[in-house]
């Protein structure tokens, strides 16, 4: 699931929920792996050599779990959501952060912490003080808690506040293509907010707090 193709997947299409599950039944996608036909919600793996996601159904999801893809290049997404609002993220650390628009995700892979945000061109990558990620990580256990090249820590930088949740990576490709879809104009437009607003709500709906509460 490579370039703006594959991102498309992750934008929910205009129209009706009845004009949308029509079109989900009419564009019944398979899986990446093996072919077979896979219905519009199903899992997702992550290539880790290529950095890319691959549809799959739930068989070869299966083949690789956390415990079952160890030495594999591929791992199956994760579905949990997460929040902490015990330890909220401030404006003060968003700003040191140093990150130029309202919303953005962190990655752990292999090669070290990277940050990305949604662009009209695709998912931007972003530089992170090292010396403040270690600093940040150390008072949020949220981000500790992500699994590399799988989860990611999604931000949103709002007008009182920051929203920052534990999300598998495939969401944040959704993130990456809504605003590649619908932005319109200089500042994105109202249909791209309201998507990106949806997704949002979405998102705080399923994140459960931090297992193990306070430190």
């Amino acid at each position: 699931m490579n370039g703006s193709h594959g991102l498309q997947r992750f934008a929910r299409p205009p129209g009706t929920l009845l004009e949308q599950r029509s079109a989900q039944m009419r564009q019944l996608e398979q899986c990446e792996m093996c072919g077979t036909p896979v219905a519009a919600r199903h899992g997702h793996v992550v290539d880790t050599r290529r950095r890319s996601l691959m549809c799959a159904c739930r068989a070869c999801f299966l083949l690789f779990t956390k415990g079952a893809a160890r030495r594999s290049r591929y791992r199956a997404v994760p579905e949990r959501y997460l929040a902490d609002p015990l330890r909220p993220v401030t404006p003060v650390e968003w700003e040191r952060l140093d990150i130029p628009v309202s919303s953005a995700f962190v990655l752990r892979a292999d090669a070290g912490i990277t940050a990305f945000h949604p662009s009209p061109a695709g998912a931007t990558e972003r530089p992170l003080n090292p010396g403040f990620w270690t600093e940040f990580a150390a008072a949020h256990p949220l981000v500790a808690a992500a699994e590399s090249d799988v989860e990611a820590i999604l931000f949103r930088r709002g007008a009182n506040d920051v929203d920052c949740y534990l999300v598998p990576i495939d969401v944040c490709y959704r993130l990456v293509g809504t605003v590649r879809l619908y932005w319109s104009g200089m500042d994105g437009g109202d249909q791209v907010r309201d998507h990106i607003d949806e997704l949002f709500a979405e998102i705080r709906a399923k994140a459960g707090g931090l297992p193990g509460g306070a430190r």
